[in-house]
């Protein structure tokens, strides 16, 4: 039975319709190949040079997204920004998936162990979310690696409700309780049996986790809990916009703005059509 469900759970990606999953995968493509493209180009970004000549120039052909009050280019500052933010976004994803995944199979383990996974999701839940990330990223000493920390030690919490009810399901099934008669530990319990089957779960989570995080790193940052001032992250730009907005100089705040709105609504993309392809039977209501 164990071996016709892992079956059946593999087969359900060759039941989606092959002009549909073609589809979806051109978007996921092309999806991916725009963000990666902009942290490649955000990486190789160092030193954007300054001339006060050019400053608070409007978007032109020369610079596209205008200058700033010290004439560095806005679209060289855009996209290293947000290569930044990618990269926290990344980082903190992992940490938060492994937390959750760790809570999900601990979950599996008995009554009290379930019990207790929903009482730690339920008392980070009811703190206020930003909030938590601003305290945690001053207690590990803000910057960019308090940042990481705070974004990845406070996302977990809407993965592992989803897997802790997966895990609830899977513990319901035949052959688990087969494994425990058998005298199979808990643990090999959970990474035989239980892990592979919510990879799917995981795989949609971490990815629809990345534009929280990215979005989370900024709105702190603007707040001036975040990144320091001299890193070009998003929310360091959008802050420093708002001495100039009243002055007419609404590029300084347009163009990062609807670029993190654009790379945030592609890692939705990517992620609702991930899922489509893992789950074909949702896709398909």
């Amino acid at each position: 039975m164990i071996k016709k469900r892992e079956t059946d759970d593999k087969k359900q990606w060759f039941l989606y319709p092959a002009n549909l999953r073609t589809k979806t995968l051109v978007i996921i493509a092309l999806s991916a190949l725009v963000i990666v493209s902009v942290f490649v180009c955000g990486y190789f970004i160092r030193d954007i040079p300054t001339s006060f000549i050019s400053a608070n120039q409007m978007p032109s052909f020369e610079h596209i997204f205008g200058t700033d009050w010290m004439g560095r280019d806005m679209f060289q500052r855009t996209i290293a920004g947000l290569g930044l933010s990618i990269m926290v976004g990344f980082i903190a994803s992992v940490i938060s998936t492994i937390i959750s995944i760790v809570l999900g199979l601990f979950s599996s383990f008995n009554k009290f162990a379930d019990e207790c996974v929903a009482g730690i999701i339920d008392l980070f839940g009811s703190i206020p979310h930003i909030l938590l990330i601003i305290l945690v990223s001053i207690m590990f000493g803000g910057g960019v690696i308090g940042v990481v920390m705070g974004v990845g030690l406070t996302h977990w919490t809407p993965l592992a409700r989803v897997l802790r009810s997966e895990v609830k399901e899977i513990r319901t099934k035949e052959y688990i309780h087969l494994a425990e008669n058998l005298g199979r530990s808990k643990i090999w319990i959970a990474t035989k049996h239980i892990l592979p089957l919510i990879v799917s779960q995981i795989i949609v989570g971490v990815i629809l986790m990345f534009p929280h995080a990215i979005m989370h790193e900024a709105a702190i940052t603007f707040l001036g809990f975040g990144l320091p001032p001299h890193e070009p992250a998003i929310g360091v730009i959008l802050s420093e916009s708002m001495h100039y907005l009243s002055s007419g100089y609404w590029w300084l705040a347009f163009y990062p703005g609807m670029s993190l709105l654009i790379v945030v609504l592609l890692f939705d993309f990517i992620g609702e059509n991930v899922e489509k392809l893992l789950n074909p039977e949702t896709a398909q209501e």
